[in-house]
């Protein structure tokens, strides 16, 4: 892999020195972040000198991870890449208070970083949620003329009030700092074109919207690293249809429902068993809906991401589910792309484009949301399938995720929106 400090030419034959990038996000390795290190490294692959600014790990249970202590700044690498950690309230639970002083105090931790550094870039690319970095980069850019560019993976505050947080005068706050952003910055890449389409409603012409899929980390086990049989069917039983959930356990997902689909559908087949694997705010309430299950549900708690995915590779079905709400409705979660790249048939509860894209892949039976019989009954067709019909769904998901949501193409259009906001805007 190139260094991000290497001087090269792109795809489209640019040469010279590397496009400068800082890059924002507040989750950032070892936390379970999307658009992490494997994101920065790709664009530094591409003759980018990419930084990243980050706060201190405590995603997802609001503690601060082993190794950690917060400070004003902390000089740190990952897998070869600059960080520069900044202060932050940690906290992720329930408490309005408390996710408001992590949001809060993450902002002026990059409004105090970016007035002073922001100047040694040519654009500034900032993962939203949350949107308040966002609003500190815009300050400090529009001082320092350096354009930024905001990646909107949710649509603030609707997000916000779906997930239980959403008090009126937060609302209304988080609404008018949405608009100040959304008009200020240079160009919004949105991860869905719903989210593009509910933008342009609100008065962002589509000129500064482009939509780029969100792509899958997957990446298969080397054959030296592949566990052994015994060591895996100790959570994964051979005997059983193997039903896996991995993922976060908050109020969107509502996890219960898929334990007690997973209930009602083992009536008529009794191997049928659901793994769930992840941490949340909701997790007692799948815990004990798990408990109630007759042996149908097993709640591992968060493992870390290779050994996720050499479970998701011995699942027999892959499962997935978000409360029926509008704002889902032009969601993806990045969980789809994952499991369609895994190669997995896929059992889910979704609505709007996430469902289309799934039925468009050949690869996942779909319910409405909530719909707990029609899910069980999903979830009985595929089980009563043989192992190599399974086998061919996946195929045909794996094949749709080549076709329509790499990696590649992803990168290869967030490359081309960067050189031209950093270069060509302060030409």
């Amino acid at each position: 892999m190139a260094s991000a400090c290497t001087i090269m030419s792109d795809a489209a034959g640019r040469a010279g020195p590397p496009l400068r990038v800082l890059y924002i996000t507040q989750w950032f390795e070892p936390e379970p972040a999307f658009k992490g290190a494997a994101f920065a490294a790709a664009l530094a692959a591409r003759g980018m000198r990419v930084q990243v600014l980050t706060g201190f790990p405590n995603y997802p249970g609001g503690r601060l991870y082993p190794g950690y202590r917060v400070l004003p700044i902390k000089r740190d690498t990952w897998a070869g890449l600059p960080i520069d950690r900044v202060a932050l309230w940690p906290s992720h639970d329930r408490s309005s208070i408390g996710r408001m002083a992590n949001y809060v105090s993450f902002f002026f931790s990059v409004l105090i970083y970016c007035l002073v550094h922001v100047g040694r870039y040519d654009v500034v690319y900032v993962y939203h949620p949350p949107i308040t970095p966002a609003l500190a980069a815009l300050f400090a850019g529009r001082l320092h003329k350096v354009p930024v560019v905001l990646d909107v993976q949710d649509l603030w505050p609707d997000s916000v009030a779906a997930s239980g947080m959403g008090h009126p005068i937060i609302a209304r706050l988080l609404g008018w700092v949405c608009r100040k952003v959304h008009a200020g910055v240079a160009h919004i890449v949105c991860q869905s074109e719903g989210i593009a389409r509910a933008l342009v409603e609100r008065g962002v012409p589509e000129t500064r919207l482009r939509t780029i899929y969100n792509w899958s980390n997957y990446a298969p086990a080397e054959p030296s690293k592949l566990p052994s049989t015994n060591s895996s069917d100790r959570i994964l039983k051979p005997d059983r249809i193997n039903v896996v959930y991995g993922g976060n356990l908050g109020s969107a997902q509502q996890v219960e429902c898929l334990v007690e689909a997973v209930r009602r559908a083992r009536e008529r087949v009794p191997e049928l068993q659901l793994h769930v694997f992840g941490n949340g705010i909701d997790q007692s309430r799948v815990v004990d809906a798990a408990l109630t299950s007759g042996g149908g549900a097993l709640v591992h708690g968060r493992i870390g991401r290779e050994d996720m995915d050499r479970i998701f590779e011995r699942a027999d079905i892959v499962a997935l589910h978000l409360r029926d709400d509008p704002l889902f409705a032009i969601t993806i979660p990045s969980k789809l792309q994952h499991y369609l790249s895994v190669g997995k048939p896929i059992v889910a509860g979704l609505t709007g484009e996430a469902a289309r894209l799934l039925e468009q892949s050949g690869a996942a039976a779909v319910a409405a949301p909530g719909d707990i019989d029609d899910l069980a009954d999903k979830l009985v067709g595929l089980a009563l399938m043989d192992s190599a019909q399974r086998a061919e769904i996946g195929e045909a998901g794996k094949a749709f995720y080549r076709e329509r949501l790499s990696f590649t193409q992803a990168i290869t259009q967030t490359e081309k929106l960067l050189w031209q906001h950093g270069r060509g805007e302060r030409r």
